[in-house]
């Protein structure tokens, strides 16, 4: 048994909030939209990875998720994000910090508190 690819559902009450994080932030692009719909969504891509952001106020309330996004350039990623989106760095994790387990980290929330850990390991 093979797979290729983990593609995680992020759902928001107001879809332009992850758009926000994950397209204006962290430079995702648009690869497949329907935000014109009744229920919008849309697949957001970047390098080998993608996620799937939906409109849907009652999951929205049900979980707000924290996930990693692992880097080969922590410091590089940290300066651009600290430039130009520095609302999104998380308060509990506002600056490169070498954890425990011997990873580089820093994290982003958004105002819904989906929550993405920028990770790189030595």
């Amino acid at each position: 048994m093979k797979f290729t690819k983990l593609v995680p559902n992020v759902f928001y009450e107001n879809i332009q909030d992850g758009l926000n994080l994950f397209v204006d932030c962290l430079e995702f692009s648009i690869g497949y939209h329907d935000l014109k719909s009744e229920s919008p969504c849309c697949v957001v891509q970047k390098d080998a990875l993608s996620i799937f952001l939906f409109q849907n106020k009652e999951y929205a309330n049900k979980d707000r998720p924290e996930m990693r996004l692992h880097t080969d350039n922590i410091e590089e990623v940290f300066a651009k994000v600290s430039q130009t989106h520095s609302q999104f760095l998380h308060p509990n994790l506002n600056a490169v910090t070498l954890r425990p387990w011997g990873a580089k980290e820093f994290a982003l929330r958004d105002k819904t508190d989906v929550c993405v850990i920028i990770q790189q390991w030595s």
